[in-house]
């Protein structure tokens, strides 16, 4: 059961026993259409004391952003006496609030801000929602639209085990190494210059379903854009902006690096790591800083959509938790100053090779030069050195 943990900011895939209400509903199948047993394979014991009476409602386990937002917009200021029909915690109430403060959705009397207001607009989560209105600031909306779409279905790369290698190799053909997201709009990208065929995913692994759910997603949200007079703006494949639009909404959860392939979260210094299916795992240049879609606990505590993001956009999105002073740790920096050596390189060798060249014709000339007074020269004996006598031509015998 996915459980949501309000003060560690994560979901955390648990184990529970299924309670008493389940376990007769579920022996209620046996003798559905004719005659059955039902074989209960734990003890009489474990289902009157250890099981609880009725499963928990969902409510009580999930973050609450989108509720709180669908309250707020409804005019309704005190969430923590609304009468809920399966009350959830306090803690997770006051979360959700605080993270759309955070998100800029709610002000600091927790009334809707004008950002707010057009996040309501759209039925996603609170944190898609700002990532994409922020494509509209940095005017790369196309992108961002994709990305989310992608976003609000289940995975779309599907590994059989009789061809996990294979499949593998498939999903690796994919990789932007900067972004799990940009990844995702690189699969949906490719897909539609291959005519959104089925076979297409099939050859390549990927679930025609579920990118065919995110297409009608994609198309929903657009009419949603169109009816606020928002313009559909791109960036071509000018992606770092696209990782600044992702950074503005899920900068809160952001980690650092720590060791070899080792983040801590940059708010609370939980250990978190990447999964291995990940498009930075394995990546030869490790960044310092990223963000995650969201944190899953399995066996470790591992992100979940990973993008490698600048600090400088951490401090300049996220001004309450973070600032930065002067640094070289700058992906943005690394990879110009690594265009910049590349040119310097390039540069010296066609220098070197225009220098070559002309030396090699200066010496083609000398050598020319050389054979051709040797065969003109022929030392007289008697006659001073240095002089020359120049044969005369030969007609006939």
């Amino acid at each position: 059961m996915k459980v949501y943990n309000p003060r560690m900011g994560m979901d955390a895939l648990q184990v529970f026993p299924v309670s008493r209400a389940a376990a007769d509903q579920r022996a209620g199948r046996a003798g559905r259409t004719g005659p059955g047993t039902c074989y209960r394979l734990y003890t009489e014991s474990a289902y009157q004391n250890e099981m609880l009476p009725n499963p928990v409602p969902e409510i009580q386990r999930t973050n609450l952003g989108n509720v709180v937002l669908l309250l707020k917009s409804l005019k309704i200021e005190n969430l923590l006496d609304f009468d809920f029909m399966d009350p959830p915690p306090q803690d997770n109430i006051l979360n959700s609030m605080y993270q759309l403060w955070v998100l800029g959705a709610l002000n600091n009397v927790g009334s809707l801000t004008e950002l707010g207001w057009k996040m309501v607009e759209f039925p996603l989560d609170p944190p898609l929602a700002k990532m994409l209105l922020m494509g509209e600031q940095l005017e790369c909306l196309n992108e961002v639209l994709t990305i989310v779409s992608m976003l609000s279905v289940p995975s779309v790369f599907f590994r059989p085990k009789d061809r996990a290698e294979e499949s593998d190799a498939a999903r690796e053909k994919f990789f932007v190494p900067e972004s799990d997201h940009l990844t995702l709009l690189n699969v949906y990208q490719q897909w539609k210059s291959n005519q959104y065929r089925g076979d297409w995913c099939n050859d390549h692994f990927l679930h025609v379903k579920g990118l065919r759910k995110a297409r009608e997603v994609r198309s929903q949200l657009l009419d949603i854009l169109k009816s606020l007079k928002i313009p559909l703006t791109s960036c071509g494949m000018e992606w770092d902006v696209v990782r600044k639009a992702i950074c503005s909404a899920y900068f809160h959860n952001s980690a650092r690096l720590k060791g070899v392939g080792e983040y801590v979260n940059c708010r609370n210094g939980m250990p978190c790591h990447l999964h291995p299916s990940s498009a930075l795992y394995g990546l030869g240049y490790t960044p310092d800083y990223v963000v995650y879609h969201e944190l899953i606990l399995t066996t470790k505590e591992y992100m979940q959509c990973v993008t490698a993001v600048e600090p400088q956009w951490l401090a300049e999105l996220g001004p309450m938790f973070f600032s930065v002073k002067e640094s070289d740790t700058s992906m943005l920096e690394h990879k110009k100053k690594q265009k910049e050596s590349k040119t310097a390189m390039e540069e010296e060798m066609e220098n070197l090779r225009k220098e070559q060249a002309v030396e090699d014709v200066m010496r083609a000339q000398r050598e020319k030069e050389k054979k051709a007074k040797q065969q003109q020269q022929v030392v007289i004996p008697g006659m001073k050195r240095g002089s020359t006598y120049l044969r005369p031509k030969r007609f006939g015998l």
